[in-house]
């Protein structure tokens, strides 16, 4: 059997609102935005060069409970992961584009890291290379 995860849910307010900072701020690419009704679209993105990896589904609030859950979904633990082949160009481009950073950078066992939060308040981790590690944690250099 092979499963994989293909995307994840992420709410927020405004579709529009959200591809343009995915796209635009982060830098995403934008794989699908299809309407699927007058109120409901289909639109995913991801991070560019990731290959066939996980997207975000970006799922417009629909009711007060959604719109409660907007920059929460995690009950303010760090929501995803963003790894990348240069962490100091990616960190200066997400700052010099607004980004607000809320701790870091710092070196971790798996890699230098700063915690931001995205235009919704939810949490990520950019991590990149110190001594690189690879997405299963462990470190392909000793320190």
């Amino acid at each position: 059997m092979r499963q994989f995860l293909a995307n994840i849910s992420l709410v927020v307010r405004d579709y529009d609102e959200a591809i343009r900072y995915y796209t635009e701020v982060l830098g995403f690419e934008l794989l699908e935005d299809t309407h699927l009704s007058t109120e409901k679209r289909w639109v995913r993105v991801r991070p560019r060069g990731s290959g066939d990896g996980c997207a975000l589904l970006l799922a417009r609030a629909a009711s007060p409970e959604q719109t409660a859950a907007i920059g929460r979904q995690t009950g303010g633990r760090v929501f995803l992961f963003l790894h990348t082949d240069d962490f100091d160009r990616d960190y200066e481009v997400y700052r010099s584009r607004g980004v607000t950073f809320v701790s870091g950078p710092r070196d971790e066992a798996y890699g230098r890291v700063a915690v931001f939060a995205d235009r919704y308040g939810n949490l990520w981790d950019l991590i990149g290379p110190d001594s690189y590690a690879d997405a299963s944690g462990s470190s392909s250099t000793s320190r």
